[in-house]
């Protein structure tokens, strides 16, 4: 199966460019997806792009990952409902370092014939003149055309309208591709379905002044079964960044993909070969309690973004959790599974400590009275163990590795406690 035979069967054509799958199956080509650098870390709605590009320099062809360090301190208005707030030179080049990291993860950089490459378009864009700009880039577009787009014509259409700003991003994009096509032969793009509008007008630019035939390819915009926007939960967006979404809340949102998304998104979001992706939809269809299909796509993307001992210890405390089992976890597991929990701690004591009163005094309940009444209707766990004598007494022992207590109380609120030694 070459290139576009593989992006198909996994559903990642939404359209393209006629003659771009003879060319993919007869000749190595130069492909680049653009990130704007809005924010210090890529998401995981970025990852079907970042993936593209490694599925094309796993057939051979080479990957060129282009971070919009000046495109980004203008903003794609494309099917925003409002302009974004511009970001400062010295946010975007932050933005920028740390997406450069991000991106290693997936694409070889290295010395090979295809290593992917790497480039920042603000080495172009911010020393490109507005006289130049308009002469050489500008004269080439229509604004009837630009403004027939459906992205502008919604933009338009709105109360606020478009400022000339992002009205000429398409421009700018467009430019991207002629720098990337004179220096290192590029003859695709990639990107979102969103950005079919600003991939054909770089064609079109391409075409105009060099006279080379050139290629675009758009990968679906994703939304999950339930109608909601993929990528986004209660907290806000799944970030790579492990400051930003911790490996085990990363392991956890795709350990929870609804059975009818779960298979897009073993094609989508990893290498899974087909015939074994086709078990596990059968697995799905025919034991979903078993969540096989889940438990695969959580391992292989958590690999994939936070390596192999971030799978392990999200899987054992996954499991530690499921059994009730928290005292067979390790501190570090323990932190990173409750990172946001409330917290507070008890001096050491040889004796322990009453169950009461440690609930009382380190407030996770509001008073003597009411621990007493939560132990004794049952609504008490410690490590997870239910405490159900409002006369029972922790000890060091008890605590895990001496160092600290999981509280739960009822059946959601999680309390950590931990044993200080002045």
């Amino acid at each position: 199966m070459d290139l576009y035979g593989e992006l198909a069967w996994r559903g990642l054509v939404y359209d393209t460019t006629e003659g771009l799958p003879e060319i993919l199956a007869r000749e190595r080509v130069t492909a680049y997806s653009g990130f704007d650098p809005t924010a210090p870390s890529l998401h995981v709605g970025h990852l079907l792009p970042i993936l593209a590009l490694a599925r094309l320099q796993r057939f051979g062809h080479t990957p060129i990952a282009l971070v919009g360090g000046g495109t980004g301190l203008i903003g794609d208005p494309s099917f925003k409902a409002a302009e974004r707030a511009l970001l400062s030179v010295e946010q975007v080049e932050e933005n920028v370092a740390g997406i450069h990291a991000q991106l290693s993860r997936f694409l070889d950089f290295g010395q090979g014939s295809n290593a992917a490459r790497l480039v920042n378009n603000a080495d172009w864009l911010t020393r490109l003149g507005a006289i130049e700009f308009m002469r050489d880039v500008g004269k080439h577009f229509s604004v009837n055309a630009m403004m027939a787009k459906e992205s502008v014509k919604r933009r338009i259409e709105s109360a606020e309208g478009i400022s000339y700003t992002e009205f000429s991003y398409p421009l700018l994009q467009s430019y991207d591709f002629l720098v990337l096509h004179d220096r290192f032969r590029c003859t695709l793009q990639l990107g979102g379905s969103d950005q079919w509008g600003n991939i054909t007008a770089g064609m079109d630019l391409v075409r105009r002044t060099r006279g080379a035939r050139v290629y675009g390819l758009v990968l679906p915009l994703l939304m999950t079964a339930s109608g909601s926007k993929f990528g986004k939960t209660e907290a806000g967006s799944v970030w790579l960044d492990a400051h930003l979404t911790r490996p085990y809340e990363f392991y956890q949102f795709w350990l929870n993909t609804d059975d009818r998304d779960v298979v897009q998104h073993l094609k989508f979001f990893t290498f899974i070969e087909q015939d074994h992706i086709t078990e596990l939809e059968r697995v799905t269809s025919t034991e979903p309690e078993r969540r096989r299909a889940q438990r695969e796509l959580a391992g292989a993307i958590t690999r994939l973004v936070h390596g192999e001992e971030a799978v392990r210890l999200a899987e054992a405390a996954t499991q530690a959790l499921f059994s009730g089992d928290i005292s067979a976890m390790s501190v570090r597991e323990l932190l990173e599974v409750f990172p946001d929990v409330p917290s507070s701690s008890v001096s050491f004591s040889n004796e322990g400590w009453g169950i009461v009163e440690l609930l009382a005094s380190t407030g996770v309940t509001s008073s003597k009275g009411e621990a007493t009444r939560l132990v004794r209707s049952g609504g008490v766990y410690v490590n997870g163990r239910r405490v159900g004598d409002e006369k029972h007494r922790l000890v060091p022992g008890d605590a895990v590795e001496g160092q600290l207590f999981v509280i739960r109380k009822g059946k959601r609120d999680n309390f950590l406690i931990r044993v200080t030694r002045d």
